[in-house]
């Protein structure tokens, strides 16, 4: 059996490390173990594999394996690899979700307290060298405590979320695909997906940490926007896709609502000519919230515990829906 590697990127986090590299030949024994630094290289090596460690399997990839049964993404989202032809295939897809609950939390209570208590003009007033008492003082700093949270989506990441937002003191709400899968301790109210119009208004922080599907592409376009709080925040860490970006930078300059923080977008990395750089009150990270220090520690111990399960027959671990998209 032949397993193919394939993580290559112009950004060094999505590059397997050679260690990583290491890590699976000894534990694969006995299976022939290849590592794809190019596209090209993927192309050439993947019509003999079997099972692939990637996260950038595409059509002509897939075109040119004879033999794929099983791919492996050392990432949570795989929207990418969920072209009709990989749909309509036999092959298996499973993902390392989970491994990204807590950082992707931290995260948003960081962007979220820093939009509350307006540290980017703190920031920009201390490389001014201005003392910004008063212009930081008579718009003063907004309280975590006893707002209400919005989750759109209440997976592992919204779980989380919504663990450390009840800690801080806030009311949390969310919508869900499925409400009867259940309400965790730290979420007062879970609601639909189509309730999200109803919710917006009441809703202080609205934090979109669902997948990108076909019901989700564009969930926050101009009207949510319009039902919105004016002194709301908006937070998307789950893909870009789910934002109609010009509809909120138009929102954002006009002051219909107070602010937002973006981890993701449509288009990576953001152009230097992107509106949204200048856009007010608009706090930018360049996709990297599920960042942590041991994030390929994490990835190759879910890898490697499902390869040992496909090895044995056994049921595999966070099997992906292919029509669901997740």
């Amino acid at each position: 059996m032949k397993l193919l590697i394939a993580n290559y990127s112009r950004w060094v986090a999505w590059d397997t490390p050679d260690w990583v590299v290491d890590r699976i030949r000894a534990a694969a024994g006995g299976l022939e173990v290849v590592n794809a630094r190019t596209r090209p290289e993927a192309v050439a090596l993947i019509p003999d594999a079997e099972v692939a460690f990637s996260s950038i399997i595409r059509p002509e990839m897939l075109a040119a394996a004879r033999r794929l049964r099983w791919v492996h993404s050392p990432a949570a989202g795989v929207g990418g690899m969920l072209f009709p032809a990989m749909r309509a295939s036999d092959v298996t897809i499973t993902n390392s979700r989970g491994m990204h609950a807590e950082t992707i939390a931290e995260h948003v209570v960081a962007v979220v307290l820093a939009l509350f208590r307006r540290l980017p003009l703190a920031f920009r007033r201390q490389a001014e060298h201005v003392w910004a008492q008063n212009e930081l003082t008579l718009d003063p700093p907004r309280l975590l405590a006893r707002k209400t949270v919005g989750l759109v989506g209440l997976g592992g990441i919204g779980t989380a979320v919504a663990r450390l937002m009840s800690a801080l003191g806030a009311r949390v709400e969310a919508t869900r695909r499925r409400v009867d899968a259940g309400r965790p301790e730290s979420v007062e109210a879970v609601h639909a997906s189509a309730a999200l119009g109803d919710l917006l208004p009441n809703w202080d922080v609205v934090v979109l940490a669902a997948p990108h599907t076909a019901e989700t592409e564009r969930i926050i376009g101009a009207r949510e926007l319009s039902l919105m709080k004016r002194n709301a925040i908006l937070v998307n860490i789950a893909r870009g896709a789910l934002v109609d970006e010009a509809a909120l930078a138009e929102a954002l300059t006009r002051g219909a609502i107070a602010g937002a923080a973006l981890d993701v977008f449509d288009d990576e990395p953001l152009e230097a000519s992107s509106p949204l750089w200048d856009t007010p009150n608009l706090l930018i990270t360049p996709h990297v919230a599920g960042n942590r220090p041991d994030y390929w520690d994490a990835a190759l111990a879910i890898f490697l515990e499902n390869l040992r399960r496909y090895r044995a027959g056994e049921s595999l671990l966070n099997v992906v829906d292919k029509e669901a998209g997740y």
